[in-house]
């Protein structure tokens, strides 16, 4: 078996090691300002080392593979692992994790799906898997934000809510401007990141493809791709969690839940 890679790793791994300079700036500058953050931040940066590095070695193996069974396996992964983590965001929505991952599913199944469809990537796990990756963890982080928002907004306006199901509104009818509002405030962050790309930073994909010897135009092309394809995967996540957050709120007879609203 050649492990020549192993070695090409190991060498390559000189340059991250040196950068670590910076973290003990970081590190010493906690500790004379009595931060209390020293020991978060060498715990945070030994795991992300930890677990890139496993990544790294996992993808190796895959992209030598040629069943595309192991593109579906790691999909899967990711979207439980984001689905969990935005669960945990909303924590006080009833099955909230099953509700984020089968949003986070939905929105990045039916991205990924068009993307290969229309010949726009490869279905490959070179191209697939990074691709899902970033689609994932954006829909993980917006669809966390609308129910937890969803969720809270009809807290606080609880009374307003139930005058209007008292008045024969159905639950969606009675909720829809907290939902606009939690879809609103979930989704401004990637729109002002699409409104300001390459103005006030260069993307991950992009500065990655630019640093791996790709010319600029090639990389501007891959990183449009990829903004379109987080907006709208992130969209139909989100509009697809508040949908899912219903039956959690509301009761058959068309009324609220109120043990939800009750903790905080």
């Amino acid at each position: 078996m050649d492990f020549d890679w192993v070695m090409e790793f190991l060498r390559g791994m000189v340059k991250p090691v040196a950068a670590l300079a910076v973290v003990l700036m970081a590190v010493a500058l906690s500790y004379f300002q009595k931060l209390g953050l020293e020991g978060e931040m060498v715990y945070s940066i030994l795991r992300a080392f930890l677990q890139l590095s496993v990544i790294g070695f996992v993808l190796q193996f895959i992209f030598t593979q040629a069943n595309s069974g192991w593109i579906l396996l790691v999909y899967f992964f990711m979207v439980s692992v984001a689905g969990y983590t935005a669960g945990q965001r909303a924590k006080h929505v009833p099955r909230g994790k099953y509700v984020a991952g089968a949003s986070i599913l939905a929105g990045t199944a039916v991205t990924l799906f068009l993307l290969v469809v229309l010949n726009v990537f490869p279905f490959t796990p070179r191209y697939i898997i990074p691709v899902a990756g970033m689609m994932v963890g954006n829909a993980m982080t917006v669809t966390g934000v609308t129910m937890k928002r969803l969720r809270d907004d009809i807290k606080i306006q609880l009374n307003l809510v139930e005058t209007a199901l008292a008045l024969g509104a159905t639950p969606r009818q009675a909720t829809l401007q907290q939902m606009k509002r939690a879809l609103v405030i979930a989704l401004s962050p990637v729109l002002d990141n699409a409104k300001t790309v390459g103005l006030i930073s260069l993307p991950g994909a992009m500065t990655g493809l630019i640093m791996g010897g790709a010319s600029p135009l090639e990389a501007i092309q891959v990183q449009i791709v990829v903004m379109n394809m987080l907006v709208g995967a992130s969209t139909v996540s989100s509009i697809m969690s508040t949908y899912l957050c219903w039956p959690a709120f509301f009761t058959k007879a068309y009324q609220l839940e109120t043990h939800v609203f009750r903790s905080d």
